[in-house]
């Protein structure tokens, strides 16, 4: 699957690599809260955001990959949703932190 150049795969990949990022990233704030080992840190908007950059910037595995393969459609097809999910992201949480 992986060893094709294909801007469809790129896309694919560079849609749901973020959304999975953030929910392992959310899960994993989730269970040291849990064990009360960051209890008390940050607020539930501070978690949010900081799991959907992190969630976001998961898409450098897959475009590494791909870059070192050279396959440079699929890194473009990488690089489209995480722009979008960038300029989402600033729209949504960045304007709250500039005000």
């Amino acid at each position: 699957m992986f060893e094709k150049d294909s801007m469809v795969i790129g896309l694919l990949l560079g849609v749901f690599v973020p959304i999975v990022g953030f929910a392992v990233w959310l899960e994993i704030y989730d269970q040291l809260d849990a064990r009360a080992v960051i209890s008390g840190y940050g607020t539930e908007d501070f978690r949010r955001r900081t799991s959907a950059l992190l969630g976001i910037c998961v898409n450098l595995i897959p475009f590494s990959f791909f870059n070192r393969k050279r396959f440079f459609n699929s890194v473009r097809g990488i690089m489209i949703p995480t722009i979008i999910y960038g300029f989402a992201w600033f729209l949504y949480f960045g304007l709250k932190i500039l005000d």
